[in-house]
């Protein structure tokens, strides 16, 4: 009798283990497959979003260069100190507009666009002090732009290829 229980009782037992096994593998694959895709549709989402952060990063930079933002900014008869309140206030409006995009990229390249946007207000900032205050707007841009040209590092042009660069790493 007890041999009995055993001839069914192992088969049983070995067709139970088989099917738990054969389910917990095909489980974990579909556990698996569905993390994977989860991923695949997070990326699908986030890269054009990304991009479109690092093109705005650049454009920023691009746009507070002293050699773009005075052409825009400079307005015929102001005064030296009127065109440094108006250089710093367009940077200050062009930097709040962008400040969501460091969600989209690493805290490097982030940094290094802070730091561009500070090393470019100090340069309009010390050229300021260079140049009387009822100077002409003209005599502070032609100081800020020789200041920028003598640079041995331009700080728009550094980050900027910093930021081409991670998009390289992205693609």
């Amino acid at each position: 009798m007890f041999a009995d229980i055993l001839k069914i009782s192992i088969p049983a037992l070995m067709v139970f283990l088989a099917g738990y096994l054969a389910l917990r593998i095909l489980i974990k694959s579909e556990t698996q497959r569905q993390k994977s895709e989860l991923m695949f549709n997070t990326i699908k989402v986030t890269l054009p979003l990304r991009l479109q952060a690092y093109e705005r990063l650049i454009l920023l930079m691009e746009r507070i260069s002293p050699e773009s933002i005075i052409i825009r900014v400079n307005k015929k008869g102001m005064l030296a100190s009127d065109l440094q309140a108006a250089l710093l206030g367009n940077i200050r409006a062009e930097w709040e507009h962008n400040l969501s995009q460091q969600l989209y990229v690493s805290n490097e390249a982030w940094e290094m666009v802070k730091n561009a946007k500070e090393n470019i207000i100090k340069l309009i900032n010390i050229c300021s002090e260079r140049v009387a205050p009822n100077d002409s707007g003209f005599e502070l841009s032609k100081k800020i732009l020789e200041t920028y040209a003598e640079l041995d590092v331009n700080p728009a042009m550094l980050a900027i290829d910093f930021l081409k660069k991670e998009v390289k790493g992205i693609l």
